[in-house]
C-alpha cells in the first residue's frame, strides 16, 4: 500500500480497507461523469475505501469502426482534470501510445496500460517515464508469472510505483476466465495487484460486434477477490448500463454499488 499513499487526494488508506477503481467505461459527454464521480465519492467516504475515478479519455481497442471512441481527447482529460479537482479525488485513465502517455501525465494521476498492450515496450517506457503510478493489466493472453517483466520495463526508467490487474484469462473465442493462482503469483513482484472485476465478466467477440458480459456474477467475482487476497478491485459501473456507449454488458448499475461495496467491506473485516 505504499504506492497508494503516494497518489494525490488518496483518502481512507488508515482504515485497512481495499481500495476502489470505479468510474464508467468512458467519458460519454461533459456532464454525466461528474454525477457518478459524486455518489462514489459518498459511498467511499461511508465506507472509508480508499477511492480512484476511473474513465478512459479515449476507447482505441473498438471491435467496429463505427463504435464510440470519445468525445476528442483534450475535452475529455479536462473533464477528468475537473473532476479531480471538484471532488479532491484521483483519477485513471488508459493510455494507447507513448503520446498519450505524455499528454494524460498533465491531467490524471495513474497511467493505465490497456490488457492487450501490457507488452508494449515502448509504452511502458513512456508511462514510467512520466513518474506517474502505472497499473499494467495483464493480457489476456498472459500468465501472471510473465508479468514481472512488465513490471520491470517500468521500473528500468526509476518509476517503482507500478500495480498489476488481473482481468481474466481467454477461455475459447468468447469466454474469459480468472485464474486465482495468478494474485500470488503477481504478488511475488512485490507490487499492489487488482481484480478487474467487470472485464473479467466479459464475453468478447461476439458476432454482433459487440462485447457480451455477465453482470449478474459481479458481486460473486467480487467477493472472491477479496477472498483471494487482493489490494484493490476494479469495477466499471453506469446509471443505466443498457445505455452506455461503451462496454456497457458487463458494468454494475450504479445504485447496486452501496450494497455491493457494504457486503464487500464486512468480508474484508471478517477475512482479517
Amino acid at each position: 500500500m505504499n504506492i497508494l499513499s503516494e497518489i494525490p487526494y488518496i483518502k481512507h488508506l488508515e482504515s485497512g480497507n481495499f481500495f476502489l477503481l470505479a468510474g464508467p467505461c468512458v467519458v460519454e459527454d461533459a456532464e454525466s461523469p461528474f454525477e457518478i464521480a459524486r455518489i462514489l465519492v459518498e459511498l467511499t467516504d461511508k465506507y472509508q475505501i480508499p477511492f480512484i475515478f476511473k474513465a478512459s479519455y479515449r476507447k482505441a481497442n473498438r471491435s467496429k469502426s463505427s463504435s464510440f471512441t470519445g468525445i476528442g481527447d483534450e475535452k475529455a482529460l479536462e473533464v477528468l482534470a475537473r473532476i479531480r479537482q471538484k471532488f479532491q479525488v484521483p483519477v485513471v485513465s488508459d493510455i494507447h501510445s507513448e503520446s498519450d502517455a505524455r499528454l494524460a501525465a498533465q491531467y490524471v494521476d495513474i497511467l493505465q496500460i490497456p490488457a492487450f498492450l501490457c507488452r508494449q515496450s515502448e509504452l511502458l517506457f513512456a508511462a514510467g517515464e512520466t513518474g506517474k503510478v502505472v497499473n499494467i493489466k495483464k493480457g489476456q493472453f498472459a500468465s501472471g508469472d510473465a508479468m514481472h517483466f512488465a513490471v520491470e520495463k517500468v521500473r528500468e526508467t526509476g518509476n517503482n510505483k507500478v500495480m498489476l490487474t488481473e482481468r481474466g484469462t481467454t477461455f475459447g473465442y468468447t469466454d474469459l476466465v480468472v485464474d486465482f493462482r495468478n494474485i500470488p503469483v503477481m504478488q511475488q513482484a512485490g507490487v499492489p495487484v487488482i481484480l478487474d472485476v467487470t472485464h473479467s465478466l466479459q464475453q468478447p467477440n461476439q458476432p454482433a460486434g459487440v462485447t457480451g458480459g455477465r453482470p449478474d456474477l459481479i458481486p460473486l467475482m467480487a467477493k472472491l477477490g477479496i477472498t483471494s487476497g487482493v489490494e484493490g478491485l476494479f469495477m466499471e459501473t453506469h446509471p443505466e448500463p443498457s445505455k452506455a456507449k461503451s462496454d456497457g454488458a458487463n458494468m454494475l448499475r450504479l445504485d447496486l454499488m452501496d450494497n455491493l461495496l457494504g457486503e464487500l467491506v464486512r468480508l474484508k473485516k471478517a477475512l482479517g
